[in-house]
């Protein structure tokens, strides 16, 4: 009952918690698929992080996650982290840290609510039905009384839910917008129904880079579930290297980690390779929710024309179509893909300043780029792919 009084345990693991209890709040409305809401918040996507070595001691990411419990039952939980760095975050606030460290103060460590190097809306503060009021404001409180017992900087809620950002602002919490592209199901049956609400010129240009990419010279097949066996993560993880040694230098994940989404996860995971004489030259992994396709990962041993755009959007949209998924997201930035039929949403960062004058900069300045962001967005829409009103084709 809310009038419970609420114990705030916290874990310097996921092992402390039980899967039950974790999932019970991160997917309380199970979907008629079995599949969960946002796989990024499970137990056992967290959990494969912490048992791969990709996140704890040496990584940046040390986890203390949040517990609340009312009359011996756990009613809301956060997935947290100490942070000494900024980096897997893809809300970027390298800018306050210098600007912070300059002067005088020091930035690092900082405690950081997010799931690690997924940029993927989806609850933060998540708790079981009936306790949203309750549980979500006794995890905020005890985020900040973590942070400023440490003496920590601040406190960051990244890619949360729209009802979370505007709780959490309601709880003072300083609220930050971006964008990224998603691309919306509309009642599709098949992927030339979308072709068709494009205009002429979106639509030509999309099935001459398909046709292009379909001819590198092999096949392009989807897996998941039983399909995916262990030697397909051994591709997947040469293209994962590849890729996140151009972009960050060191790939964030380990090798151990995709072995463990290989025993626990295999029915929330596709795979996509383009194969030649079955050996896969290039892949994309995403994670299925509910209702949502998420690509994640990307990469590959051979460069062809537009096999990219085939593999992370075109199949993608291709398989959530099939499967009746109502979006897919293609992950953070590239505003290539608005003229792919990615079109821009914006996402909300929550966070608690402890240092008042620093606090009172930061608020001004996200004022001017929420508005900023807004305009952008709006920009952005406009120059979509659609036919606009009874523009007519030329096909």
């Amino acid at each position: 009952m809310d009038g419970d009084p609420i114990e705030i345990t916290v874990h310097q693991s996921l092992e402390t918690i039980s899967a039950a209890d974790w999932d019970a709040c991160a997917d309380s409305t199970p979907s008629d698929s079995g599949r969960a809401e946002n796989p990024f918040v499970t137990h056992r996507f967290l959990r494969a992080l912490e048992e791969s070595g990709s996140v704890g001691s040496g990584t940046g990411w040390l986890p203390r996650h949040l517990t609340a419990k009312a009359g011996g039952e756990v009613i809301a939980v956060a997935p947290m982290y100490i942070k000494k760095h900024s980096q897997g975050e893809y809300v970027f606030d390298h800018n306050w840290a210098h600007a912070y460290e300059q002067a005088g103060g020091r930035y690092y460590p900082k405690l950081q609510s997010a799931v690690p190097f997924s940029p993927v809306t989806g609850r933060r503060l998540m708790t079981r039905p009936g306790w949203e009021a309750t549980g979500q404001s006794a995890l905020v409180q005890a985020m900040v009384q973590v942070g400023t017992d440490n003496g920590l900087s601040g406190a960051h809620i990244t890619f949360c839910t729209d009802e979370e950002a505007q709780n959490g602002q309601d709880m003072g919490l300083l609220n930050r917008t971006g964008q990224q592209f998603h691309w919306l199901n509309d009642g599709y049956d098949r992927f030339d129904a979308f072709l068709e609400a494009l205009s002429s010129r979106k639509r030509k240009n999309i099935r001459k880079e398909r046709k292009q990419a379909q001819a590198f010279g092999g096949t392009i097949t989807c897996l998941t579930g039983e399909d995916i066996k262990p030697h397909h993560w051994d591709a997947m993880w040469r293209f994962y290297q590849d890729t996140g040694a151009r972009k960050w230098g060191t790939p964030y994940l380990t090798r151990a980690f995709f072995d463990i989404i290989h025993q626990t996860m295999r029915d929330d995971t596709l795979l996509i390779f383009a194969e030649r004489e079955g050996t896969p030259v290039a892949g994309a992994m995403n994670m299925i929710g509910a209702d949502a396709l998420f690509g994640r990962y990307w990469g590959c041993v051979e460069h062809h024309p537009a096999l990219h755009f085939e593999l992370c959007y075109y199949q993608a949209m291709d398989w959530a179509i099939a499967q009746g998924l109502a979006s897919v997201e293609a992950g953070a930035q590239g505003e290539h893909k608005l003229a792919r039929g990615y079109l821009p949403v914006t996402t909300h960062s929550l966070h608690w300043i402890q240092d008042p004058g620093f606090r009172d900069a930061i608020d001004r300045y996200l004022e001017a780029e929420r508005e900023a962001v807004s305009q952008e967005v709006e920009v952005l829409t406009s120059y979509g792919p659609f036919k606009r009103g009874n523009e007519e084709d030329h096909e």
